[in-house]
């Protein structure tokens, strides 16, 4: 297939571009120096050119705290930006994978959230990035939504652990937070097969496993060979000083959609972990 990937210069864009290619499709990445997804006629300009066949919308504004500070900006970016994907999309007669987040749930349920829970996000990021799912036509377009991504690519939160423990004798991370992490490399590979199989509709990928950022940062320094106790749980409502954009408490997405389609999921979290902690630590 031809394919185009926006945010081709995230860690998660990165990863698509790569995956795309390795699947054997034609691949143009373009990151957001290379194309504005704001600029209407820009993104039209580019579609009519490229003509691609499936276009993976990968960028967005995901400075999650930042967003809670400029409303304007986040809807801009991550709802208003969607819908000149999509409009250009239904030009050129492609398909839209839109990647979105955890964050459009309010993270009050007691069990996973499975694709057909109602959204209610608590943050401007979530507001945002609901805006961008409800500018998608789900009979031709996908959603694809994401939890907890880390990668070789950009920053995250692997990134920051070990640049942290390299400075500090112990770390503090909130126990109350569950979700699923999931590496990018992994999720690029089942969302390149997702548009391969021209699947449209909404979907969970990530790797599977639940922890909190707590025992998520003593699974990092376990993988690294550094000592898990020198990490310390907190309580969200304690930190210092607290974040400004609230967080889900419960971030697990059950990859239902994905088991009822007979697709394999991805593995256990710490099976890639690995693999990418090994690859930062080494250079």
């Amino acid at each position: 297939m031809k394919i185009v990937v926006t945010g081709a210069g995230g860690q998660l864009g990165h990863e698509l571009v790569d995956a795309a290619l390795a699947g054997g499709h034609q691949v143009s990445g373009f990151t957001r120096a290379q194309l504005d997804v704001t600029d209407a006629a820009a993104v039209l300009s580019v579609m009519s050119r490229e003509r691609p066949e499936v276009i993976v919308h990968a960028a967005a504004w995901t400075a999650v705290d930042a967003c809670e500070g400029d409303v304007a900006k986040a809807m801009l970016f991550n709802g208003t930006a969607t819908e000149h994907v999509v409009s250009a999309a239904r030009k050129v007669d492609a398909r839209v994978v839109y990647i979105s987040t955890d964050y459009v749930f309010d993270g009050t349920k007691a069990t996973a959230y499975v694709e057909s829970d109602i959204p209610n996000p608590q943050s401007v990021y979530g507001v945002s990035k609901l805006a961008g799912e409800r500018a998608v036509d789900t009979t031709v377009d996908s959603i694809v939504r994401i939890s907890w991504v880390c990668g070789y690519h950009g920053s995250n939160m692997v990134k920051t652990i070990l640049r942290l423990v390299d400075q500090h004798d112990t770390l503090t991370f909130v126990d109350d937070q569950v979700g699923n992490p999931t590496m990018a490399d992994d999720a690029a590979r089942m969302i390149v097969r997702l548009a391969e199989g021209q699947r449209g509709g909404t979907w969970h990928v990530t790797n599977q496993g639940v922890v909190s950022w707590y025992e998520f940062t003593r699974e990092v320094l376990h993988v690294a060979g550094l000592d898990p106790d020198r990490v310390k749980p907190v309580k969200t409502r304690d930190l210092i000083p607290p974040r400004p954009a609230p967080r889900p408490f419960n971030s697990v997405l059950e990859n239902r959609a994905l088991m009822n389609s007979g697709i394999p999921l991805l593995d256990d979290f710490r099976v890639p972990l690995s693999r990418l902690v090994h690859r930062l630590r080494l250079g």
